[in-house]
């Protein structure tokens, strides 16, 4: 089965490699012609554990290819993802400028040897399965070789002569086929996802897709050594439905959990008042199988590419449908408040900000990867720099992306733990990489110029860093 996958972005990227990993033969397209270069380096742009192996495999077998050339890609493959982005405007619409250009090309370069499935794996809004069949159609008006193509269709007489695919004037369908993949653990949910959601109109694109994913759904392949399959799974759920069900799907599933983490760090904060803690809370009604533990761990709030993005363009829908979501609106505010929680909490330990200096622990909006979109350590180092405190910051792998993406941020950049806390008056942990788990607190209160910590993530034993000698804050607690 041969298959075009156009955007090498992070879902692009993911996918493509996954599938090529399963026996497909795949080729991604992107416009950028810089990491198209890299990518044939087998040299992945973008930081994902396990990722980069992969995509050597996926070479060295012939089946994974990378190409600036849309039309010949299009041509040769008769599923053809759309991945490319669709960032946030300031209204809190997606920006579907991407998603327009791409389903345009497609029509340009779509011919009659064969039904083509045209899969969204884009995250749009409701109606954009109807809205890109309507692009495609407009590129297949302006496509020189197909209307030739059609007129020669519609003067043979001879019907034994006609193409297929012209004959049924079937030429393409429209699916939609959301992802649910976590940054850090992508090849596992690609591999192993909870369910694969399926949306058409039409039985012979779910066909085609159930086949596709067939070895997945199934579990028949031989997982890589970065993705091991979990104990005891066997098969995956698949769920068929409509086209705006399935873009919904996409929608609710993102809205609810940042609405869960929201919820947690709003109890969180009462917590702090009353004196209870709310490690111990979450534990005791996380139990709940209705509630499940899961997404309601405390602590600055969430950030990232998709929630943030998600929950503006679904309030944005509801309002586009004069519906006002307050729940949505309040999951936001939740979670723009709670950024600066860790700013109001130095300045209780600390008192007077300015001219102190204070260390970062992480960057990226999680752990596991580089990315910096939406990172409520973005947040807190701009208010810190803007009451005149000195920031420094270390992540594993995100300074550089840091530097390179946010040179307007003056953040001093550490080569360690050590390092970063030398001379510091608090150190704030602000993404929950494993490394800061296990910080060395002796050696962190003899180079520190104050020992404060403020626990952004409820990372460490709060007793452990009090018997270090170590003011301790940890949210909720």
């Amino acid at each position: 089965m041969k298959v075009c996958v156009i955007g090498t972005g992070y879902v692009g990227l993911v996918t493509g490699t996954c599938l090529a990993y399963l026996g497909r033969s795949v080729v991604c397209v992107d416009i950028d012609e810089r990491k198209i270069r890299m990518l044939q380096d087998g040299r992945s742009p973008i930081y994902e554990p396990g990722l980069q192996p992969l995509i050597a495999v996926g070479q060295q077998r012939g089946l994974l290819r990378f190409s600036v050339e849309l039309k010949e890609a299009v041509k040769e493959s008769e599923i053809i993802f759309i991945a490319v982005g669709t960032p946030p405007l300031p209204s809190g619409k997606p920006d579907l400028t991407a998603v327009e250009s791409v389903a345009r090309s497609i029509g340009l370069a779509l011919d009659g040897a064969r039904r083509r499935v045209i899969v969204n794996k884009s995250t749009v809004p409701i109606g954009s399965g109807n809205w890109v069949e309507m692009l495609i159609k407009e590129g297949l008006n302006d496509n020189p070789a197909f209307q030739e193509q059609l007129a020669e269709y519609r003067n043979n007489k001879n019907p034994n002569q006609r193409s297929p695919a012209l004959k049924s004037e079937e030429l393409f369908l429209v699916a939609s086929n959301p992802e649910f993949l976590r940054e850090g653990s992508a090849i596992t949910d690609t591999l192993y996802p909870d369910r694969i959601v399926i949306g058409a109109s039409d039985s012979y694109a779910t066909e085609r897709l159930r086949e596709l994913y067939k070895p997945i759904i199934e579990q028949t392949f031989s997982p890589p050594p970065s993705a091991p399959r979990p104990a005891g799974f066997t098969a995956v759920p698949v769920v068929t439905t409509d086209l705006a069900s399935a873009e919904m799907i996409k929608y609710a599933a993102n809205a609810f959990l940042a609405t869960k983490i929201s919820f947690a760090n709003e109890i969180a904060n009462l917590c702090e008042r009353v004196g209870a803690d709310i490690t111990e809370v979450v534990r005791g009604f996380g139990l709940d199988n209705r509630i499940g533990p899961r997404f309601l761990n405390a602590g600055i709030g969430w950030g990232g590419s998709c929630f943030g993005k998600d929950v503006a363009a679904l309030i944005d829908i509801a309002r586009e449908y004069h519906y006002e979501p307050p729940l949505l609106a309040a999951t936001v505010e939740v979670n723009r408040r709670q950024r600066l929680v860790a700013v109001q909490k130095l300045q209780e330990t600390l008192k007077i900000i300015k001219g102190k200096t204070i260390g970062l622990l992480g960057l990226a909006f999680k752990p596991e990867t580089d990315d910096l979109r939406d990172a409520p350590a973005l947040t807190i180092a701009t208010q810190l720099l803007e009451m005149g405190a000195k920031v420094r910051a270390y992540d594993p792998v995100a300074m550089e992306a840091c530097r390179q993406q946010h040179p307007e941020l003056k953040i001093e950049y550490a080569q360690s733990v050590l390092e970063l806390a030398e001379d510091c008056d608090a150190l704030v942990i602000v993404t929950e990489w494993e490394e800061f788990r296990h910080l060395d607190l002796e050696r962190l209160a003899e180079v520190m110029r104050s020992k404060v910590i403020i626990d952004g993530r409820n990372l460490l034993d709060q007793t452990t860093v009090r018997q270090a000698g170590f003011k301790y804050r940890g949210i909720g607690r």
